[in-house]
């Protein structure tokens, strides 16, 4: 089966190429392959590549940039993917897009499920939303939240190189969320692919923290690796005190429980998963 995957260089466009299947004849593209704000190209690139299954792992994810450049996020978290669906509506493929928590308020007291109303706070979370919109019955939507990888930018790497620069930090603590090894969210992309599933499918890691518990975590287990010298203090903070340009959920849990009877599956908890990337971190060196 041709896969074509979007978002080569980043976080899960890597984890999706490394733990692609045998089953899957895989090719992955990214912005110097093709511009998803020029819908002819990219039009002309999914011709070319005929791919049986797209699944698209690129977005605008400058969340906060996007708050003054709306546009351009909408161009490629929506646009580009009604793109996608109506080239593979023409070929009797399937897309299966990626989201996120954002498309959420963050209001809620329990994890959102799958069908949960949605209402986004921000430009970043809205475009989600309307790319989420684009794709027909018979595709594949997978949410999820707080991702990392070894070797990407994100918040664990964030968190290792400021713990080795400062003695204090502050970090949001009434924000709760569940962290997602970028590499679990690929496998679970796969085994869903692999079922034919369709309709929407959430995944995250086990667990519930804030930030600031997470970035504790971090420090506790990056030291014992040797990726942190000292362990700093690490103060709570509240969202107030940290204003950014856009809203951030207040609460990121997602209802798993679906994806993981769909796969047999048992849940892995997010401290399980931080281990194994921080020791892929460490042979990075």
């Amino acid at each position: 089966m041709r896969v074509l995957i979007t978002g080569a260089n980043g976080q899960l466009g890597g984890a999706l190429q490394r733990t692609a299947p045998g089953w899957a004849d895989i090719n992955a593209i990214d912005v110097e392959d093709v511009d998803l704000t020029d819908a002819a190209m990219l039009t002309a690139r999914l011709v070319v590549e005929a791919p049986d299954v797209i699944i698209n792992a690129a977005a605008y994810t400058a969340v906060d940039r996007a708050e003054s450049d709306e546009a351009l996020a909408r161009s490629i978290n929506a646009d580009a993917v009604a793109v996608m669906v109506e080239a593979m509506a023409g070929t009797g493929g399937k897309v299966v897009h990626v989201s996120t928590d954002y498309v959420f308020d963050g209001t809620a007291s329990a994890p959102y499920a799958p069908d949960a109303l949605r209402n986004p706070q921000s430009a970043y979370g809205r475009t989600k939303a309307e790319g989420e919109d684009k794709l027909r019955p018979e595709d594949l939507l997978v949410r999820t939240a707080w991702v990392y990888e070894a070797g990407g930018p994100n918040f664990v790497r964030t968190m290792i190189r400021l713990m080795n620069e400062r003695d204090e930090l502050g970090v949001v603590a009434d924000q709760v969320g569940s962290p997602t090894w970028a590499t679990g969210l690929a496998r679970t992309i796969w085994a869903l692919a692999e079922k034919g599933a369709s309709g929407t499918f959430h995944h995250a890691d086990d667990g519930a923290i804030s930030w600031h518990e997470f970035a504790v975590a971090i420090a506790e287990e990056a030291h014992a690796l040797g990726l942190v010298k000292r362990i700093p203090v690490i103060r709570p903070i509240t969202t107030a005190e940290y204003p950014t340009p856009a809203k951030r959920p207040a609460f990121s849990l997602l209802d798993c429980r679906a994806t993981r009877a769909a796969l047999g599956e048992e849940p892995v908890h997010w401290r399980t998963n931080l281990r194994l990337m921080l020791k892929e971190e460490a042979q990075l060196g």
